[in-house]
């Protein structure tokens, strides 16, 4: 079935008129859900127009129910709520404790702990591993010293 110039012009037009009025929808629809999203946003201004109080630590469901011990490694200090933990760390040499806070609360790598100290990765992986044995022992003898 050959289809005649007239007829293709007419398809054409046809499908153009179609994607017009898809288009037309689609945009009333994106304009009334952005109407929407306006009507239920609330604007900065009326937020610094209210009165509000700032929040506070001195509440009582912020204060921690632990005890803290501060410990103060590499000019650092660190919140600990376990005491014998705390002590346990102060115990320890400078070197070693330097390593636990590099290691677990500064997060480098062992690679990066090697760097810091001149060291190849295995050397540095071997320094975390004495630390912990020495931190581990030292709170067995703290704890079993109370008891």
């Amino acid at each position: 079935m050959d289809c005649t110039e007239a007829y293709k012009e007419h398809i054409m037009y046809s499908f153009n008129g179609f994607c017009k009025v898809v288009i037309r929808y689609a945009a009333i629809n994106a304009w009334r859900d952005r109407n929407r999203r306006r009507q239920k946003e609330i604007s900065f201004e009326y937020l610094t127009e209210e009165k509000f109080y700032p929040l506070s630590t001195s509440d009582e469901f912020l204060k921690s129910p632990y005890e803290q011990y501060p410990v103060t490694i590499c000019g650092q200090t660190i919140i600990l709520t376990n005491g014998e933990l705390a002590a346990a760390l102060l115990s320890l040499p400078e070197k070693k404790r330097e390593i636990i806070y590099l290691y677990f609360f500064g997060n480098y790598t062992q690679q990066e702990i090697a760097d810091l100290y001149g060291q190849c990765k295995s050397t540095a992986w071997h320094y975390i591993h004495s630390a912990l044995q020495m931190l581990q022992e030292e709170m067995e003898v703290l704890l079993h010293g109370e008891s």
